[in-house]
């Protein structure tokens, strides 16, 4: 994955990289801001200005701008996640100019009109009813809000109905002048470029914006056991179980990436099978991992009915102890490492998916490896590294999040 990297007099990054034999672009501009860097008046003001940022500027309304996007036939979005903000387009080479001029406009000069904030406060809190009115989404944000309690990253992305209405223009684009800085932005573009040529555009387009980068506070929150739970009465009961994981740059992110895997990243996994093919417990059976500079998380997803939760949970504490106990088999080890070797390769050949890698990677401060580089770490794993990574991460206090017609008094005893 060869790329190159230029950093503006303003401190803008721009990182490139040439895939020629393709006609399209992705292009990334990455804002070092989410979730956990709101204050208290400013919770969900993140995943808002994402959407605000489409209404437009003094100059251009929001219609104006999906025309020019739609006439050039772009795709554009954004999304934000709890440490970052990316607004993206997928284009041919020949717009590259129009597109990114676009994003340029609406980054750097918002409008916050207060027409548009009150419109698009509707919507985002209609986005919020329909993530509450899914019992899986949920179940997974009281985990979330369970695992990393007493943390900046136990607010939810969306923020909630109380904390959106209370977002005026004024609070939005306080926090817009204080976290949307050149310093703490990265453009990142993937596709038939030349990196000399972005970094001109880059330079015309963003040279004015206000230097300076913004400051994160990082922090440890001591991680203990506890149940979230929210009472529905739903046909299934969404269980997620699970506890502190590794933070984002730990050099054993592999090993847990396989632990993962064998634990219910596949068809072939050990929860899949077991609550799924063997027994019929649940349609839907899988783990998954989260990770942030100073803090990560993993869990495990099952959703079953009421009188088979008890069972369920039991078989996910007994397959979590079985693989602390006892380690990966070899044969488990080389197909999951296998599988991980052809989902690695075949996910970057996509220039999107370089462009959010190589984005995502400059925004955190993570060395940026080729695939070769890393199928090799990857084929460094052995069984061992694996089993070291279950001992240390599985055996810590466990978090448990649920949705469903049970309350927590039902299930703690499975912690």
């Amino acid at each position: 994955m060869p790329f190159d990297r230029t950093v503006l007099p303003n401190g803008l990054t721009v990182i490139t990289e040439a895939m020629t034999e393709i006609r399209s672009v992705a292009v990334g501009i990455w804002v070092d801001t989410g979730t956990r860097d709101e204050l208290a008046g400013e919770r969900g003001a993140s995943h808002f200005l994402e959407h605000l940022l489409f209404k437009g500027t003094d100059e251009l309304d929001s219609l104006e701008i999906s025309r020019r996007f739609d006439a050039i036939g772009a795709e554009a979005n954004a999304f934000t996640s709890k440490d970052s903000t990316c607004f993206w387009v997928r284009l041919l080479d020949e717009d590259l100019a129009e597109g990114l001029g676009l994003l340029a406009q609406m980054l750097q000069r918002p409008a916050f009109r207060s027409g548009d904030v009150d419109s698009e406060r509707d919507v985002v809190i209609e986005e919020i009813n329909m993530n509450d009115d899914d019992p899986g989404d949920l179940a997974h944000e009281q985990f979330f809000r369970a695992v990393f309690s007493g943390h900046p990253l136990e607010h939810p992305v969306l923020g909630s109905r109380g904390s959106v209405k209370a977002l005026t223009p004024e609070v939005l684009e306080g926090y817009w002048r204080r976290r949307y800085r050149a310093g703490s932005t990265v453009l990142a573009v993937v596709g038939n470029v030349d990196h000399r040529h972005v970094v001109d555009l880059a330079g015309s387009l963003f040279g004015v914006w206000d230097g300076g980068s913004v400051t994160r506070s990082l922090e440890e929150a001591p991680a203990g056991p506890g149940v979230r739970t929210v009472r529905r009465e739903t046909e299934q009961v969404h269980l997620v179980l699970g506890g502190r994981g590794l933070v984002r740059g730990d050099e054993r992110r592999y090993a847990f990436g396989v632990l993962d895997s064998v634990l219910g990243g596949t068809a072939s996994s050990r929860l899949f099978h077991t609550i799924r093919e063997d027994r019929g417990l649940a349609y839907s059976v899988y783990s998954f991992r989260a990770a942030y500079a100073d803090a990560g998380a993993y869990g495990v997803y099952a959703g079953t009915t009421a009188h088979n939760v008890g069972t369920v949970l039991d078989l996910l504490n007994r397959e979590l102890a079985s693989v602390t106990r006892d380690g990966v088999t070899e044969e488990e080890l080389a197909r999951t490492k296998g599988g991980m070797r052809g989902s690695m390769a075949l996910a970057l050949e996509d220039p999107n998916s370089r462009m959010v890698r190589l984005g995502m990677e400059e925004i955190a401060g993570i060395e940026h490896l080729s695939v070769d580089q890393r199928i090799a770490r990857l084929n460094a794993v052995t069984a061992d590294d694996v089993h070291n990574v279950a001992e240390m991460v599985l055996t810590g206090p466990r978090t448990l999040g649920v949705v469903g017609p049970l309350d927590a008094a039902d299930v703690e005893r499975f912690l």
